[in-house]
């Protein structure tokens, strides 16, 4: 009995954990989502939906953001951009029993899709969510309308809107998402994580070059960012060779990260001190010379 009770504590502190995570998905995608909608236009709708983000859909857009997803690209995801992920383990997380179904698609032929079939899934934000494998990785796309061609039963409503859908693809080489249009087509694609590192190794007339090089770089920098006394008094941490340190600088998943590409906008108001320094009236003092405050005249630099 009491380890029947231990289980259903875990479990219903699971399922609070999942809730919270859902709930900080819920509104940071609702951020990302309102921070794209101000240089992209989607279908009426999504922030609503924003509101409704399941913890499927959420745990679906934390794995693409953990892969590298940037606030750019979220529009082609929503608007049903084709996307690669260089994790073929994401294709096991993304199989949700209470939600998910097999589904027939024409996409990646080349996976033997007895043996990986194609995962649907239908939510508030994502409306139908399709993924699969791929040789070395999990493909992702989100689709207006969900289909359910191929398993012996008359063509329903969906179905038929799911061909226009097909149309428009036909006429603009753009697939038909659920709030819009993208041009990141399967012939197209958006890559996440993409496994193009290639550990060399270099010769040792060329290791000593590029080593000398850095320690060059280094006795320049110790001259320009400090004084001379300083930088006597604290010097660089002595290294028997620098190239051992190069491609360490940045751990994980270091690179340009969530907002890189992304236009900034500043919304708050200048501070008091620097509102006064930019817009008061009056002339500006000539370079290099500055203001005495006690007699209010110009001294030379």
């Amino acid at each position: 009995m009491a380890g029947g009770q231990g289980r259903r504590r875990r479990r219903r502190a699971a399922r609070a954990e999942q809730t919270r995570q859902a709930e900080r998905m819920r509104t940071r995608v609702r951020l990302l989502i309102e921070l794209t909608a101000r240089n992209a236009a989607y279908r009426k709708g999504l922030l609503a939906a924003a509101d409704g983000l399941s913890p499927q859909e959420a745990a679906i857009m934390g794995a693409l953001e953990g892969h590298g997803l940037q606030v750019p690209q979220l529009h082609d995801v929503l608007c049903g951009g084709h996307v690669l992920v260089d994790d073929p383990g994401l294709y096991e997380e993304w199989l949700f029993p209470e939600v998910s179904h097999q589904r027939l698609s024409s996409h990646h032929r080349d996976v033997d899709k007895t043996r990986y079939p194609d995962i649907g899934m239908r939510g508030a934000v994502v409306r139908e969510k399709l993924h699969g494998r791929t040789a070395t990785g999990t493909w992702l796309q989100l689709e207006k309308t969900p289909a359910a061609f191929g398993k012996r039963k008359l063509p329903s409503l969906n179905d038929l809107r799911h061909l226009l859908d097909y149309f428009v693809y036909r006429i603009t080489r753009s697939n038909v998402g659920p709030w819009g249009l993208s041009r990141v087509t399967e012939r197209r694609p958006m890559y996440l994580s993409p496994a193009l590192a290639l550990p060399t190794g270099v010769g040792p007339e060329i290791s000593h070059a590029l080593a000398a090089t850095l320690r060059g770089i280094e006795e320049s920098d110790d001259q320009t960012s400090a004084s001379a006394d300083l930088a006597v008094r604290f010097p660089p941490p002595e290294r028997g060779d620098p190239t051992d340190e190069l491609g360490r600088a940045l751990s994980g998943r270091g690179g340009r990260g969530l907002f890189g590409n992304s236009e900034v906008w500043v919304s708050e108001a200048p501070l008091p001190p620097a509102a006064e320094v930019l817009f008061a009236p009056g002339s500006q003092p000539q370079p290099g010379t500055r203001w005495i405050e006690e007699d209010g005249i110009e001294d030379d630099g």
